[in-house]
């Protein structure tokens, strides 16, 4: 019985009160909103990405100069909002950005206001995923389905094409 307990996405929440601080201006409410992180073959859920601190991000020192971290290894980030319709719960927005680490210097570029902006894309259900390459859009489309096969098939067919391999 000592199972560790399997990451989920988050679903819908009713509270009022969701939004960082109770400010309600210039804010996301994120009750609905989950993250991926893909290395290369492999999707995993990680909501440590919603505030930059997952597993690879901590003791990273981010850069706006992709230069310099020429030799980091690119992951890919994936916003997933999550909503319910007439048929049940389902992926409602995916976006995906890419940001590259090298974990020896300690040094890592992301840019921040596409982050941002994909993170926003996906609360208002859009499908944006075209920095993926067909490995990587795999990996996500099989986390999808192992996570709730349900949700995946209440999904939009924009989704599933655009996840869909060339």
């Amino acid at each position: 019985m000592d199972q560790k307990p399997k990451n989920q996405f988050n679903i819908l929440s009713n509270r009022k009160a969701t939004t960082h601080g109770d400010y309600y201006t210039g804010t996301l409410n994120l009750s609905n909103m989950s993250s991926v992180l893909i290395d290369h073959d492999t999707a995993k859920i990680d909501l440590g990405l919603i505030h930059a601190k997952s597993k690879i991000e901590r003791g990273i020192k981010f850069t706006a100069d992709q230069e310099e971290v020429a030799e980091g290894k690119t992951y890919y980030v994936v916003w997933v909002a999550i909503d319910q319709n007439e048929h049940g719960t389902y992926y409602a927005g995916v976006t995906a950005c890419p940001m590259v680490i090298n974990h020896e210097t300690r040094k890592g570029w992301k840019n921040l206001a596409f982050h941002v902006n994909r993170m926003d894309d996906a609360l208002k259900r859009r499908i944006k995923v075209s920095e993926l390459g067909e490995v990587e859009k795999e990996a996500l489309k099989a986390l999808f389905i192992e996570h709730n096969q349900e949700m995946w098939e209440n999904s939009s067919d924009e989704l599933k094409d655009a996840l869909l391999n060339s």
